[in-house]
């Protein structure tokens, strides 16, 4: 068996797609056609098991083993499965390890910890503190659903006591919480009398309720961690809610009693006392109902980030591992998932151990399915069978060991065997390379984005920019500083709760040894969050097997950027984190003690992350502006532009570590599509025209501001980034009134989400009604389409402009990711123009009839008139985004059919020489006698001048020319696109193409040797 080994199914180009009650299951089948039409080999869908009612994303899973079924039926999902496979198609799956929802009753994990405490038997599944240092929350978990303090929300008669089906549930808003069973005396018990009165003492039903009431008595409480004990209570908890249902029905006089309790219990409006019975109530149970801002200090569970509605789950122990996989792995054995997407592995507590356990149940599915197979063949020959498969006869579950020793045999003499194709989102910063240990594929394609996006933006005019920017808003603040202070800034308000519950374990650890129990807790936290603020990557990887040096070093940069930033606080309190992070130990320390500092540096790791993406991402990315095309997840935004020897390097670098990682250029996370960078780069080619627009601008401007509390709103910073956000987005053809008004609606909602993500002059924990209703007037009257709005008519001057630049750049974008090293991602609607920002802006509905019927047009009068003449069409109604189209499809079907050149075949930088060196990026894909040279331009402002409309034809490209260094002249190459057929000629000692041949019909080049 081990001689055949499962290999993985590499996908040729992948296509994400967004599932929601808007695009179901039906809706992604019909449009399996287009897609494989396309030249998309594999389907990758965003999360769609069972998340919370109305969800847009998925991410609020809410159980794992069930497919959502707002996206359709099981027999949808089936036919969608089917389509995909008659057209050949695989599909990727976005899985969710880290967090469930916890905001539904759907989720029955939760509400059965809710309902039972430390003794639900989910209670180990989800990271909750049962002991946190305020002694009012041990043994409970703080809910922050209420929208008031607590005693106002519950004397306005917001939470609701109420009875159903033997169960006595909370109402709260939309939120239905259960009740502690052993807390259901308190509701029954109550006026007793009443009920004895109403019925004879020797009554059935009485006696029944009696019985309940004693049977409630000796129920275990939700405190037990006895083994017997919480199974027993597990069991009679539910008997006695079906006494309760039975009595209640049977026995009017009992349910009378019941709902006279309820409204009792309920309390009376502008009555205080009246609600003592609830308050005491709500005390006695599993959890403590909360105003929601009181979360980021108190909260006693892990959350995903900074979001109250998501509760970290424990994947890392087996059971919680295989309870929440158990579908998606079901779904693999299948063969109905062939790759799969990790959300978020940063957050992870092992992610080494993740990986590894995923890919070991993924090769096991795989076996699985190969055994049941063949069980369905051994009519036709038992005994070759048998031999082939040693588990044949034996049950499923006898199978599992044997190929789960199976893989780890693989391993050890293999260790970067990967049987199932599987990437992570993890975001690497600069230099940062993916730890190599990883059973994966490598990421989901942030580190390409970013150094493709920087070879299109003008390096050497970075000072003119500092300058540009730091003038119109009156502020020069150094990016690293910035990210520094807003990392701090989500550690003291977003998740302080997280950061103290790190802080309390950090002094009991501090209290075990002599020489660092006089550490205060304060210093403590403190040293926590100034080394976590100066953390240069998202996170380190220390694991039981040790710290690797590439971990020692980000350690060893943080500790002592804050020891220099911190010269106040003690540096002896700095090197006891440190040795704690490092893993160094005395000789005399006990191996309980090791295991416990161990512990603390993985809960540690698991913060860093979230922090660096709310400091930065979701924070500084919202007010370092400069030039906001670079403010990209995974990006560098200090870092103006990047080189072509370092988009080369890059390339060079993923072909010989990870060949198959997923490229992007748009993904469900992006702040901006690639096509509106590809606008806003090329104000980096115009800064002296910028600076003149920005102070024209802001003058026609000024009297539009209003003026709330002494202020000017917007502010400058936010002026400057709808600025940019409109030279990015404004459409290329024209609208009607009603799609202006949804445009405009767009940057309304947009400027508000950045304003609230920025936390400077309103947020989403204290949203600033009177600056928000200002801002929007703002945006309303400046984008107010009349004749007398001279800024409109300049802004729609500077837009005609840098459109035309800006979709030669796009072109150049989707040709470099499609034939670079990698799999090419495609985010769904790009394939024609898409002027989107972050989301939800990024996940509105697409159109795929304009863009079926679209490919159709194209394919037939590609038939009809030919190629050549095709792109003349194409680049005279480029505006239409069909020219985008086409270069999509021709170059993925080309990729398609030469897939071993794109896979394995080298990668050669070449050189351009006779002129225009800084206007073209080319390199070569060579593999046997196969060869294929792509060729882009770049930086056309400079290029183009007012007579050429297109960067094409000698008139552009003069004598420059793409040197060839392994070739010989007299070569054929073919342009995929136009079909010409150009040939290499000697040009002082080398041999080369001519630009202007390489560009003389269409303004990007994929070139194939000819014999």
């Amino acid at each position: 068996m081990q001689n055949d080994l499962p290999a993985p199914r590499i996908p040729v180009a992948t296509y994400r797609v967004q599932f929601n009650r808007h695009f179901k299951f039906s809706d992604a089948g019909e449009i399996i056609p287009f897609l494989s039409d396309l030249g998309i080999s594999d389907l990758y869908a965003s999360p769609y098991l069972m998340a919370k009612e109305g969800s847009l994303h998925g991410y609020d899973i809410v159980n794992p083993l069930e497919l959502n079924p707002e996206l359709g039926s099981e027999e949808e999902y089936t036919e969608l499965i089917k389509e995909m496979k008659k057209h050949g198609m695989g599909q990727i799956l976005d899985i969710v390890p880290n967090h469930m929802c916890i905001t539904s009753a759907m989720n029955t994990w939760w509400m059965d910890v809710l309902e039972n405490g430390e003794s639900s038997v989910y209670a180990p599944f989800f990271d909750i503190n049962w002991q946190p240092v305020k002694k009012e929350l041990r043994h409970k978990v703080l809910l922050p659903i209420l929208g008031d303090q607590y005693g106002k929300v519950l004397e306005n008669g917001e939470i609701r006591l109420f009875f159903d089906e033997g169960k006595f549930l909370v109402g709260c808003y939309d939120n239905v919480l259960p009740v502690e069973p052993g807390t259901y005396g308190m509701i029954l018990s109550h006026d007793i009398d009443t009920l004895k009165t109403s019925l004879q003492e020797d009554d059935p039903h009485l006696m029944e309720m009696m019985s309940i009431l004693t049977a409630l008595e000796h129920l275990p409480a939700h405190t037990e961690s006895d083994p017997e004990k919480i199974q027993e209570r597990n069991r009679e908890k539910e008997v006695i809610k079906r006494r309760l249902n039975d009595l209640c029905k049977e026995s009017p006089e009992a349910r009378a009693f019941v709902d006279k309790n309820l409204s009792i219990f309920n309390g009376t409006k502008d009555e205080p006392g009246s609600f003592d019975l609830l308050d005491s109530l709500l005390y006695a149970q599993a959890y403590r109902l909360s105003f929601w801002r009181v979360a980021t200090e108190e909260i006693n569970y892990r959350r995903f980030f900074d979001i109250n509605d998501f509760a970290a789950i424990r994947v890392e122990e087996p059971v919680v591992f295989r309870d929440t996989h158990g579908l998606i792995l079901e779904l693999i054995k299948k063969g109905y998932v062939t790759g799969l997407r990790i959300d978020h592995p940063d957050g992870l507590y092992n992610p080494l151990e993740y990986f590894y356990r995923l890919q070991r149940d993924c090769f096991t599915q795989i076996r699985l399915n190969r055994i049941e197979s063949a069980r369905d063949l051994v009519h036709e020959s038992v005994v070759e069978t048998a031999r082939e498969f040693p588990t044949l006869f034996a049950r499923t579950d006898e199978a599992r060991p044997e190929i789960g020793a199976m893989f780890d045999d693989i391993l050890s003499s293999n260790p970067s065997y990967k049987p199932f194709y599987i990437v992570g989102e993890k975001i690497l910063t600069r230099d940062e390379r993916m730890p190599e240990e990883w059973l994966i594929f490598s990421t989901t394609g942030y580190v390409f984005l970013n150094t493709l996006n920087g070879i299109f933006v003008r390096a050497e005019h970075a000072r003119a920019f500092d300058d540009i920017y730091s003038r119109f808003v009156k502020a020069r603040t150094p990016f690293p500083d910035l990210v520094y202070e807003k990392k701090k800034q989500i550690m003291e308000v977003a998740m302080s709760s997280e950061i103290n519950t790190l802080g309390h374990y950090l002094s009991i650890l501090s209290e075990e040894d002599r020489h660092t129990r006089d550490f205060t807790l304060n210093s403590l936290i403190s040293v926590i969050i100034e080394v976590i603020a100066c953390f240069p990557v998202y996170r380190t990887y220390i694991t039981p097997c040790g710290v690797s040096e590439r971990d020692r070093h980000y350690i060893d940069i943080a500790v002592s950027r804050a020891k220099r930033r911190n010269p106040a606080l003690s540096s002896s309190i700095f090197d006891f984190l440190a040795d704690i992070l490092l893993q160094r130990y005395g000789d005399s320390m006990k191996d309980a003690d090791k295991k416990k500092r161990l512990d603390f540096a993985m809960r540690f790791q698991q913060m860093t992350g979230p922090i660096m993406a709310k400091g930065m991402e979701d924070t500084v990315f919202y007010i370092y502006n400069r030039l906001v095309s670079l403010n990209e997840v995974g990006g560098s935004p200090d870092r103006f532009g990047s080189s072509l020897e370092t988009f080369h390097g890059k390339n060079i670098e993923r072909i010989k570590f990870w060949p198959h990682a997923l490229v992007a250029t748009s993904t469900h996370d992006t702040k901006r599509s690639e096509d509106v960078r590809a606008r806003i780069n090329i104000l980096s080619e115009i800064p002296d025209e910028w600076r003149k627009c920005l102070s024209l601008w802001s003058k026609l401007n000024r009297k539009k501001k209003p003026v709330i509390d002494g202020r000017e709103v917007p502010d400058r910073n936010e002026e400057y980034l709808l600025y940019q956000t409109l030279v990015g987005v404004w459409p290329l053809e024209r609208i009607d009134d009603t799609g202006y008004t949804a445009f405009r609606q767009r940057i309304k909602d947009y400027m508000l989400k950045a304003v609230r993500e920025a936390k400077i002059n309103s947020s989403w924990i204290n949203p600033d009604a009177l600056y928000e209703d200002g801002l929007m007037h703002f945006v309303e009257t400046v984008l107010t389409d009349e004749p007398g709005n001279e800024f409109l008519k300049d802004l729609k001057r500077l837009h005609l402009k840098i459109a035309q630049y800006g979709m030669f750049t796009s072109l150049s974008q989707v040709l470099l990711k499609i034939t670079s090293p990698g799999v090419p991602d495609f985010y769904q609607g790009t394939e024609l123009w898409d002027f989107s920002l972050v989301d939800p802006d990024n996940r509105r509905p697409v159109d795929y009839g304009v863009r079926t019927e679209a490919l159709k047009e194209i394919k037939r009068l590609e038939n009809e008139i030919g190629p050549l003449r095709l792109c003349r069409e194409l680049l005279n109604h480029r505006e239409n985004g069909r020219i985008k189209l086409y270069l999509t499809y021709r170059a993925l079907n080309h990729r398609r059919s030469m897939r071993d050149l794109f896979e394995k075949g080298e990668y050669l930088p070449l050189d351009v020489i006779e002129g225009r060196e800084e206007h073209v990026c080319a390199f070569a894909r060579r593999g046997g006698n196969a060869v294929g040279i792509t060729v882009v331009p770049r930086f056309l402002t400079g290029l183009l001048s007012g007579r050429e409309a297109f960067p094409l034809g000698r008139g552009v490209w003069q004598e420059s020319t793409i040197v060839l260094p392994f070739e010989e002249e007299g070569t054929g190459y073919r342009n995929i696109f136009t079909g010409e057929t150009i040939t290499t000629v000697s040009i002082k000692g080398a041999v080369a193409l001519l630009l202007a041949d390489v560009f003389r019909h269409f303004p990007v080049a994929f070139l194939e040797r000819v014999d």
